[in-house]
């Protein structure tokens, strides 16, 4: 696994070309985010998301997949919401949040047509320069941890995942609480799950 330091939470032009060409070639990761560090990869790579999908045991046909996106116009290539939860994503994002949108018909073919997709836009710069390098959403999904230090220290993180992914981005120590999950499929906005970050 190759290991890719950055300072604070931003990468420099060249480390972000090098992350961009690592995705497009199909290779999975690790990065900080604004919750737990996560796994990742290119949203658009089948077999890179069959790849995560094994690793952690999920079943994409029966699990909300979640994409990150660097902004609400990203994000409504991908989903569709209404003046309601556009003003919900406006008022809350960037921010430690997934919020379930009815998919549109553009979603990537990997998400074998799926009908809800998740939605994050984190406060975290290294996340957001990423996917507005590439062009299009990352697949994210949290790292698993068998103790706390596992989850906040990068070193050990990098050691519980040293033959499982690609590449390492190492940032600063990582958080334990997950993000705050929004279901806005039906007619009113639901917590499905409480974690970082108040909704506003």
């Amino acid at each position: 696994m190759k290991i890719m330091k950055i300072w604070g939470d931003e990468a420099s032009e060249r480390q972000l070309t090098e992350i961009c060409r690592d995705l497009e070639a199909g290779q999975t990761m690790i990065l900080p985010t604004d919750t737990l560090y996560a796994i990742a990869c290119d949203a658009l790579n089948t077999k890179a998301i069959d790849r995560i999908c094994r690793l952690k045991g999920i079943n994409p046909e029966k699990t909300n997949l979640s994409i990150i996106c660097s902004d609400i116009s990203m994000a409504a290539e991908y989903a569709r919401f209404d003046n309601y939860t556009f003003r919900l994503l406006r008022d809350n994002t960037p921010g430690p949040f997934t919020f379930l949108f009815k998919s549109a018909s553009t979603l990537p073919k990997a998400f074998k047509g799926r009908k809800v997709v998740g939605i994050r836009i984190p406060d975290s710069k290294i996340c957001r320069d990423i996917v507005e390098r590439l062009g299009h959403p990352i697949l994210s999904s949290s790292i698993e941890y068998s103790d706390s230090d596992y989850a906040i220290n990068p070193e050990l993180i990098a050691e519980a995942y040293h033959d499982k992914v690609d590449f390492f981005i190492e940032g600063a120590d990582g958080d334990m609480e997950p993000s705050t999950i929004v279901d806005c499929t039906g007619s009113e906005p639901v917590i499905t799950r409480e974690g970082k970050g108040v909704l506003e």
